[in-house]
């Protein structure tokens, strides 16, 4: 390897080149890094790889069989907010040190469809989607309910419910964790 004055350059023309270098050298190392490195970076989901059906019957099955505690947020892929609701949620359970289940119900798309979407879906342990006809099945969930999303159903240790239509106020996020 040649010094820099023999190869006609000033010191400062050397020490701007080897910045260059060095500089390439990162972003070349950047780009070669493992997949996974970008799976991780992403949140693209590993917890679960597939999708539960959701129908008229599944809301009274999670209510009297399912876990305890745990979060249900219904959603739709276009939905805009759902993202920090369910980051909100995460971060909630995170701070609780409990198991808690986190759950998506999407109710606009199916099976792989419905999975493309999970990764908007921080900290979630179970992925449901809609199986059937919209209407009734968001019926059995709250008869109230006006299809608006998000919509979040908290089932506390002892299976009380609490409703919420976009992010659960603090107090009721620290009565559902108690």
């Amino acid at each position: 390897m040649k010094f820099a004055s023999e190869r006609g350059l000033n010191q400062g023309a050397a020490r701007r080149l080897g910045r260059r270098t060095f500089g390439l050298g990162l972003l070349a190392a950047w780009m070669l890094r493992p997949a996974a490195t970008f799976a991780v970076q992403t949140k693209a989901p590993t917890a679960f790889g597939n999708v539960l059906p959701f129908d008229t019957g599944t809301w009274a099955s999670l209510l009297s069989h399912g876990p305890r505690p745990a979060a249900y947020v219904f959603t739709t892929t276009y939905c805009s907010t759902c993202a920090e609701v369910f980051e909100l949620l995460h971060q909630s359970i995170v701070a609780a040190h409990k198991p808690v289940v986190l759950a998506a119900v999407v109710m606009d798309e199916t099976g792989a469809r419905a999975l493309k979407h999970a990764h908007h879906y921080q900290g979630i342990s179970r992925l449901y989607a809609f199986d059937g006809f919209e209407p009734e099945i968001r019926q059995t969930v709250d008869p109230k309910w006006r299809n608006i999303t998000p919509y979040v159903v908290l089932v506390g240790r002892s299976g009380a419910l609490q409703r919420s239509l976009g992010p659960p106020a603090p107090a009721m996020l620290k009565a559902w964790l108690a």
